[in-house]
């Protein structure tokens, strides 16, 4: 694949739940050594969209191109390319940090798995961590292990929901840091959804605003900003939230 070969290709994508529409006929790319925020309030159509290109949803309408393959046909040629984390997803209560982490390593058909393991603790701060039970953690320990989770297979298209959720300033500011390092080393995409728009104005290049299923606006932070005639990007999410229109 050449970096001019979209990641995601989305088109035409809607999600309907009886008479509720999710998603409402939404298209975007996302390309390698990119990050692209999804925004939102709750109910906009963030989770439904990553869960969608997960294929643990079905589209009603649609479709959805990862790495040049059809995800609804061949979606098994790109799963092992791809991974995700979020915070509001729990991994086995009474296994350690170590064995869950272990599982996913051979689910991921990874080798040295010791040595991996030992590699990603370091890099997140979970050494400490490794042989105590995951429900002992607490909640920002839990994120840190989702997200070491996410990046055992080293993976080329990183989705993340809320990777930075119940950690402190300062970790959260390691993790960033980790993040876009890790992007600069593996040229990987990185398909983000968050509600810290400080964070969303430090790491990504594009953000798609949505709002009620579908793309209001999009644009790189700084774009937005201007166009809204605001100082930060919270402004700018408010602006659309409250349906309020950019300045002419």
């Amino acid at each position: 694949m050449t970096y001019e070969t979209p990641v995601i290709q989305i088109e035409n994508l809607s999600k309907h739940f009886g008479k509720i529409i999710a998603v409402n006929n939404i298209s975007f790319s996302l390309h390698a050594r990119s990050t692209t925020a999804l925004l939102g309030g709750n109910g906009a159509g963030k989770t439904t969209t990553i869960s969608m290109i997960l294929g643990l949803l079905l589209p009603t309408t649609g479709t959805i191109r990862v790495f040049d393959e059809d995800m609804l046909r061949n979606r098994y040629r790109a799963l092992g390319r791809m991974s995700f984390s979020s915070p509001y997803i729990d991994l086995p209560q009474r296994l350690t940090v170590r064995q869950n982490l272990t599982v996913y390593a051979m689910l991921y058909g990874l080798h040295r798995i010791r040595d991996r393991l030992e590699t990603i603790a370091e890099d997140l701060d979970l050494v400490s961590l490794m042989d105590r039970q995951y429900r002992t953690l607490s909640a920002g320990q839990k994120t840190r292990v989702m997200l070491a989770k996410s990046l055992l297979n080293e993976p080329e298209l990183l989705l993340l929901d809320e990777p930075t959720a119940s950690l402190d300033p300062d970790t959260a500011d390691r993790v960033r840091d980790y993040l876009e390092a890790y992007q600069n080393r593996t040229n990987a995409a990185i398909l983000l959804a968050s509600h810290n728009m400080a964070e969303v104005e430090r790491m990504c290049d594009h953000v798609l605003m949505l709002r009620q299923g579908h793309i209001e606006d999009e644009g790189s932070p700084a774009d937005l900003i201007e166009r809204y005639g605001r100082q930060t990007l919270e402004e700018v999410f408010l602006d659309i939230a409250r349906n309020r229109e950019a300045i002419a």
